[in-house]
């Protein structure tokens, strides 16, 4: 039976996790409060750009209308700063010395967003034409090129950049690659020895969202002069909660409720993209008949029936949870201050459960 939009507001089997749920902090107040100590030097950062292009970067961020009048549009939730100052603090160093490490990752957040939009045709995020829409395919890649010279350019000011300068790169690279076997695995078939296998899955997941994800707390720990072990364990965790992020987004794009997403209801199986739940149920003994429904006009909620009789769904929950234990052991693998840790917590629970 077909799961409901409402059944994916709040994945039940990650929900339950206990260091995702009954951590204190609220994942909103500590975003907020990241923001509030990023905001500054991040428009600061913007406002040294060309003003053409920093009117379309600030337009990305959610800063101003088309033409520049300013404007109340969401940028954002700013998890990858949070996970910057985070990073810093749960090393025990104050958060204000991973901002250049925060103001580094958002801009290569929204540069890479910038692009991504253009690579898939996007039209609208968050509900407002994106850049490309707004201002030109060409205009947009030129901020975009820019928010990543900028974000390079801020991160080797800092102390410690050059050791910064070359996380980052790392990040950057992992990236790339993510997002090039993503936009490959289209061209692959459902079936054969040429089908997208899920080991081939989680390295594009960690590769495009985790790394970035990574990235962020590890930069702040490095900034806040935390030892390598702490700095690769913080990279760690970042990794698999991008890959479970990723999982989670995937049921959402079949099942989730659009007031929510934003998305259209079966929207990924309208575009038949190769998610984890479709892997998931294509190599169950349903495969068969779900690759030929994915070759052919089939009504995607029918599509969405076989996957989730196929046990797609409860596979990909499954996955999500594994990498949700896999944050907890990385956390726990080196000393890190109790208050921060749990913040981080928080912004676990927040990025998979899409219910808030």
């Amino acid at each position: 039976m077909t799961a409901s939009p409402s059944a994916l507001r709040a994945p039940s089997g990650i929900a339950e996790h206990p260091s995702s749920v009954q951590a204190a902090p609220d994942a909103h107040q500590v975003l907020d409060r990241c923001r509030a100590l990023v905001r500054p030097a991040l428009r600061e950062a913007v406002g040294r750009t060309h003003p053409w292009v920093g009117e379309m970067a600030a337009y990305s961020f959610g800063w101003c209308e088309v033409g520049g009048a300013p404007a109340a549009a969401s940028g954002g939730k700013g998890v990858r700063q949070a996970l910057a100052v985070l990073g810093a603090e749960a090393a025990g160093a104050p958060g204000r010395l991973a901002v250049p490490g925060a103001v580094a990752v958002e801009l290569v957040h929204a540069f890479s967003l910038l692009h991504d939009d253009i690579m898939d045709g996007d039209t609208s995020r968050r509900r407002r034409p994106t850049v490309w829409k707004a201002y030109g395919t060409g205009p947009a890649v030129l901020a975009g090129d820019a928010l990543f010279a900028l974000a390079v350019e801020t991160l080797a000011a800092a102390p410690a950049g050059p050791r910064a300068v070359r996380l980052l790169s790392v990040a950057l690279q992992d990236l790339v690659r993510g997002q090039a076997d993503d936009l490959l695995f289209a061209t692959r078939p459902w079936t054969g020895p040429e089908r997208v296998r899920p080991d081939e899955y989680r390295t594009m997941a960690e590769h495009k969202t985790g790394a970035l994800l990574g990235c962020a707390a590890a930069l702040g720990a490095l900034l806040g002069g935390a030892p390598p072990a702490t700095v690769a364990a913080l990279d760690r965790a970042g990794r698999h909660l991008g890959i479970a992020f990723q999982v989670v987004d995937d049921l959402l794009g079949i099942w989730g409720d659009p007031a929510v997403t934003g998305k259209p209801v079966y929207g990924d199986l309208r575009e038949r993209k190769k998610t984890f739940p479709v892997q998931a149920a294509r190599d169950s003994p349903a495969g068969g008949r779900l690759a030929a429904l994915l070759d052919s006009a089939a009504d995607p909620a029918e599509v969405a029936s076989l996957i989730e009789e196929a046990d797609g769904r409860s596979a990909a929950l499954a996955e999500a949870r594994r990498h949700v234990t896999a944050v907890d052991a990385a956390l726990a693998d080196v000393p890190l201050k109790a208050g921060p840790v749990g913040e981080l917590r928080s912004l676990l629970g927040f990025l998979v459960r899409r219910d808030l």
